[in-house]
């Protein structure tokens, strides 16, 4: 069994082929006398294609963790993603039948692509094809630059300006689940960061990660 989350959004159904091709960077060259030798390099950006049915039928297959949702829904969630240039998180747990949770795959992304197919065979349903490309964050230091002189000598000192939190939220020792909840909503929405939701599960004793109900009080901290 899949669940497949992006940006929190848990999709209907899961695709039933996931393709995540991990590139490499290494470098191939030719020495004079020892014939070719390889680089090692750090690994490139891991590319994800898949192809996902968005139902515009209630199916007893599909899951609506908060009611069910037509396509259209699913597609402008994918239109909101692709303007708005910002990194998102993709998740996919892979569980047993019993409901156990073998590993999953949680990683930053860019939308890169997204083909939409209609076709008669699907009926009202439409049939999205998304490409996904790992996501690294990055950032420039701000450096200060201080110049001094001592016994007619000039001296340069150089400072790494630390970054101030830009917040401060008080985090709540406990939330209780309302309708619609998913752990890794409650994680981006308290914590600042959906990907701590396994923290919260680990924390909870949440066999599965996936299952939370209204009413249920999870721990933060």
């Amino acid at each position: 069994m899949y669940n497949f989350f992006i940006d929190g959004v848990q999709l209907p159904v899961a695709p039933s082929e996931m393709s995540m091709r991990i590139n490499n960077k290494n470098e191939t060259i030719t020495l004079m006398n020892e014939g070719e030798v390889n680089i090692l390099k750090k690994p490139g950006l891991t590319d994800i294609k898949f192809e996902v049915l968005l139902p515009n039928v209630q199916y007893p297959f599909a899951i609506y963790p908060s009611g069910f949702m037509p396509a259209t829904y699913y597609l402008d969630k994918l239109e909101q993603l692709k303007v708005s240039q910002e990194p998102f998180r993709f998740i996919v747990n892979r569980m047993m039948p019993n409901g156990k949770l073998l590993f999953d795959t949680n990683m930053a992304v860019s939308l890169e692509d997204y083909e939409i197919q209609e076709n008669a065979e699907n009926g009202f349903d439409v049939l999205v094809t998304i490409y996904l490309k790992q996501y690294r964050s990055y950032g420039n230091k701000r450096l200060n630059f201080q110049t001094s002189t001592s016994n007619g000598s000039t001296i340069q000192k150089i400072t790494v300006e630390k970054q101030r939190p830009t917040t401060g939220k008080q985090i709540p020792k406990s939330v209780t689940v309302k309708s619609g909840d998913t752990l890794w909503g409650i994680a981006k929405r308290e914590l600042g960061d959906g990907s701590k939701y396994t923290e919260l599960a680990k924390l909870n004793n949440l066999p599965n990660p996936n299952i939370i109900h209204p009413g249920q009080v999870i721990k933060l901290g």
